[in-house]
């Protein structure tokens, strides 16, 4: 849903940049991110040169700042503050755990149907861990669906097990998915720093298409200006049809337009 402070020019021309503008008002926007795209330039992946504010800025001369982190590999929801204050507003309810936010992941093996991830974190996940603060990091986790694919990734099993996830971290730590997957040895398939390498290859080739399979699914809070309680979703793309279509799966599939929180 766009409002009348949405000059729809612009909107048509952010889609047509690969940016979908989902929903807006005059204090916030949300847009959606496909994955392999930075939201802005980083030393830590300096041979970029393209990122969702580079696109922006080609597009239009407003005001506009990212209120949370996404990963370049995850696709999905991304949230835009139209001014310095809404960046403010938003920054603090995100601190003070205003915002839920849901994720849907395709993790190695079969987790549990449920469970807490109580799992404190190092600060920067891209130095040895040893000698570090380690931050208070929960994520709640909820199976959807499994399924045993027919190749083997294992010499010891014929099949490969996986499932589909919702992931809600109830803090944003870095990569505090990626990296709670990991610590409960249910690693994100196709992820390249936390994952595993024959499981990434093997589904890749299986659905035929090779990504990180970590979609930032929806969020919901309290509008810091209106106090409008708000549920804003981006459906996963048609890779994730694609990966839906691949069955069978043992358990009915949910509806992916519509995230479980």
């Amino acid at each position: 849903m766009l409002d009348s402070s949405v000059d729809m020019a612009w909107a048509d021309a952010a889609h047509a940049a690969g940016l979908p503008l989902l929903w807006a008002d005059e204090h916030l926007c949300v847009l959606h991110k496909p994955p392999a795209l930075l939201v802005h330039r980083s030393e830590l992946d300096n041979r970029e040169q393209d990122s969702v504010m580079d696109r922006l800025r080609a597009l239009s001369t407003d005001w506009l700042a990212p209120v949370h982190r996404l990963d370049k590999a995850t696709s999905g929801l991304l949230m835009l503050a139209r001014s310095p204050e809404a960046a403010r507003q938003m920054g603090a309810l995100f601190e003070a755990g205003g915002v839920s936010k849901a994720y849907l992941g395709l993790v190695r093996g079969w987790p549990a149907e449920q469970q807490l991830i109580d799992y404190p974190l190092a600060r920067d996940p891209e130095l040895p861990s040893t000698g570090q603060p380690h931050l208070e990091a929960q994520t709640e986790w909820q199976r959807l669906a499994r399924v045993e694919w027919p190749f083997a990734v294992d010499a010891r099993h014929a099949s490969s097990r996986y499932a589909l996830v919702c992931a809600r971290p109830l803090q944003g730590r870095r990569h505090q998915i990626r990296r709670h997957a990991k610590a409960i040895s249910h690693p994100l398939v196709g992820d390249t720093t936390h994952g595993k390498a024959p499981h990434n290859h093997a589904v890749a080739r299986h659905v035929g298409t090779p990504r990180l399979w970590l979609h930032a699914w929806g969020l919901r809070f309290a509008h810091p200006f209106t106090a409008q309680p708000l549920r804003l979703t981006a459906p996963p793309g048609p890779e994730w049809q694609q990966l839906c279509a691949s069955g069978p799966w043992l358990d009915p599939l949910p509806a992916l337009d519509t995230p479980l929180f």
